[in-house]
């Protein structure tokens, strides 16, 4: 089969094209045809040597975990999934799930049947960003009805998921964004604004119950700029880097909490996303489609920064 592989650490020209062996799946596990995979901020950092390279180990690898493609075959003891399914998923995370290959083989409840009403390349958009944002909403803040939820980076792949799951749960959605993606953002739900190139954000939300950290203090200190907008008792969950103990500490005197982040694969939740999907209460984004031997220019738009949504590479031929 075709799979992307790099065998160093380094920019996207590290990403080529090989030729390699069709995987096979163990009890309980399915084979997938990948017709589309997700390209995440993830994949970039790993590829560099950052993200989950301390999990991958040293190179040569294969990177992604955002899969959407067709049950081909399926392992002694399967019973959620069939051979023609078509299912979207995020498998194995944070160890390798070799999603830019034109195979997969992963547990099956780590996948769930696709939203009928998305391609491919847009279910390919979904579980990693929209596994992070339900996870880091419902089963890590425990969001509830009339919260105030502050979402940075709101108009990217993981924001666009959180300010429409937050506003689902019905929470008061603020998101940070440039103010060409407000009239977008606003569609999907977003009661409040703020362009972080025009005003400091800290500044314009207050007595906020929840913050939903997509920058991490790398940039201009966010995480730590952010405990000024919580209100007792409130809430950051730090997603990029963590909550360094810094921030844990200055939480921590000010009656706050931080919270770190990992997403884990969540078949069960998948198909719950996959009904809001349905019913039209949530959209995906795809800003662009490459195929898979252009996945090094896939990477480098990534890290170009300011994506409207998601990037995705076409796998299937």
């Amino acid at each position: 089969m075709r799979a992307i592989s790099q065998d160093r650490f380094g920019g996207p020209e590290v990403l080529h094209l090989v030729e390699t062996l069709k995987p096979q799946p163990l009890p309980t596990e399915v084979l997938v045809r990948v017709v589309s995979a997700g390209v995440n901020p993830v994949d970039s950092k790993t590829r560099a040597g950052g993200g989950m390279a301390g999990v991958l180990g040293k190179p040569p690898f294969t990177l992604g975990w955002d899969v959407s493609g067709v049950v081909e075959e399926i392992g002694f003891g399967v019973h959620t999934l069939e051979v023609g399914d078509e299912v979207y998923g995020m498998p194995w995370f944070p160890r390798a799930a070799n999603a830019y290959a034109e195979y997969v083989t992963a547990p099956s409840r780590q996948f769930a049947r696709k939203p009928g009403s998305l391609s491919h390349d847009e279910a390919a958009a979904v579980p990693l960003a929209a596994l992070t944002a339900w996870q880091t909403l419902v089963d890590a803040a425990h969001v509830t009805a009339g919260q105030r939820v502050l979402v940075h980076a709101a108009a990217g792949g993981v924001g666009h998921f959180a300010v429409q799951f937050a506003k689902h749960l019905g929470a008061h959605v603020i998101g940070t964004a440039r103010t060409a993606k407000h009239a977008w953002l606003r569609g999907l739900g977003a009661d409040e604004l703020i362009d972080y190139t025009q005003v400091r954000f800290e500044e314009a939300a207050r007595e906020v119950d929840v913050v939903i950290d997509l920058v991490g203090d790398a940039h201009e200190d966010t995480s730590t700029r952010s405990l000024d907008t919580l209100r007792p008792g409130g809430v950051i969950i730090a997603v990029p880097s963590g909550a360094s103990p810094e921030l844990l500490d200055r939480a921590r005197a000010r009656g706050l909490r931080a919270m770190p982040f990992l997403v884990e694969p969540d078949g069960a939740a998948l198909t719950r996303i996959a009904e809001l999907i349905e019913a039209g209460t949530v959209a995906v984004e795809v800003e662009e489609v490459f195929p898979l031997d252009q996945a090094a220019e896939a990477h480098r738009r990534a890290e170009q920064g300011r994506t409207r949504g998601k990037l995705v590479l076409r796998v299937a031929s």
